[in-house]
């Protein structure tokens, strides 16, 4: 099977999952070999020889500019060269995701997605874990507004689920943590995890963006990126998903639990 994305936050998760099962896994990623990069169409191929089912984990993200046409593309290539399985992740309330969906869709692959809620791990493995070290979490998230913040590891189990149960194929699961949380009150969870003083400061769209440039972002990414973050976090996903329930038979992991977990691996030791 191969892993798009096989080095990032979900991707290294469903490879692991899936060899510790005894599945044959290629991992597609700029430091794989061969190598693969969603930005180079010259890459696309060599990753394919052999493979009948994929995990594609878009990045940046399924719902960036171009990402419809770089994942469509190369889902084309690969149901042309035998791959019949494809597993998408997507984010919810993403109108660009849904235009990613379609395109892979339109293949006519065997195909299931995931959307997404915002990750748990995005405070240890991604963009605020620095913040976190720092004890203030600076963010373009109203606090009143809740998330129902997923686990990277459910993620990952239901991915492998879903590439290796038939009864999945043409299924949308809406994949979310079991409860809606503020971002305050998931950094306060944090540092009560962490036994530390961490505060969250909520800031408008432009400043956050204005401050991602500020840090040395390139307004190429911080652009496209905060007006992703303008339109997911506006409420519309304030609500619980059954994808997790749907497919494992259980709840989700809690983010108490993540934050417990992250936090006994010292990732936001000082």
């Amino acid at each position: 099977m191969l892993v798009l994305g096989g080095t990032g936050k979900t991707g290294r998760r469903v490879a692991a999952r899936l060899a510790a099962r005894g599945h044959r896994v290629r991992v597609g990623a700029r430091s794989a070999a061969p190598s693969f990069d969603w930005t180079d169409r010259a890459t696309w191929g060599p990753e394919l020889e052999g493979v009948d089912a994929a995990y594609i984990a878009y990045s940046p993200d399924a719902g960036f500019p171009g990402a419809a046409e770089a994942v469509g593309g190369w889902a084309r290539r690969a149901v042309a060269a035998g791959v019949r399985r494809l597993v998408l992740l997507t984010g919810r309330g993403e109108a660009g995701a849904v235009r990613t969906e379609e395109a892979v869709r339109a293949t006519g692959a065997d195909l299931t997605v995931l959307r997404a809620a915002f990750f748990a791990q995005n405070f240890s493995e991604d963009f605020l874990v620095d913040m976190v070290r720092g004890g203030r979490v600076v963010f373009c998230a109203d606090p009143g507004v809740g998330e129902p913040f997923v686990d990277a590891e459910d993620i990952a189990e239901v991915a492998v689920a879903a590439l290796t149960g038939p009864e999945h194929i043409g299924r949308t699961y809406d994949v979310t943590g079991p409860r809606l949380l503020g971002f305050g009150a998931a950094v306060a969870e944090v540092a009560a995890a962490a036994g530390r003083e961490v505060g969250y400061t909520p800031v408008p769209v432009g400043a956050f963006r204005d401050g991602m440039v500020a840090d040395g972002v390139p307004a190429g990414f911080a652009d496209p990126f905060t007006a992703l973050l303008g339109e997911v976090l506006d409420g519309r996903n304030a609500h619980v998903g059954d994808g997790v329930r749907r497919v494992l038979g259980r709840e989700p992991r809690d983010f108490a639990a993540y934050a417990a977990a992250a936090a006994a691996d010292g990732v936001w030791d000082v």
